[in-house]
């Protein structure tokens, strides 16, 4: 059976956006609200919910974080699309 996890995500063009993000969310801000706020991602408009995926499912980096990072903490991923805050909710 095929791995799979859940997770959130706020896409930004820059680093410094991102590393500002994750500074808000461990001061306690509510990371639905930055995603509705800052997310070029379409799932932004959704609080960043990217729902359920299949290992393999996204680019290299991405899934790396979602299949072997911490549950729960915000993660910051380089990809070709930009700069992802990532927070993987659970992983099967």
């Amino acid at each position: 059976m095929a791995r799979t996890a859940s997770a959130l995500h706020i896409l930004v063009k820059h680093k410094e956006l991102a590393d500002d993000i994750i500074a808000k969310l461990k001061k306690g801000a509510k990371f639905d609200v930055l995603a509705k706020q800052h997310s070029t991602c379409p799932s932004g408009k959704k609080g960043g919910s990217l729902g359920e995926f299949k290992q393999g499912q996204m680019v290299p980096p991405f899934d790396k974080v979602c299949f072997s990072g911490e549950l729960i903490t915000p993660h910051l991923v380089k990809t070709k699309f930009g700069w992802h805050v990532v927070k993987v909710l659970y992983r099967t």
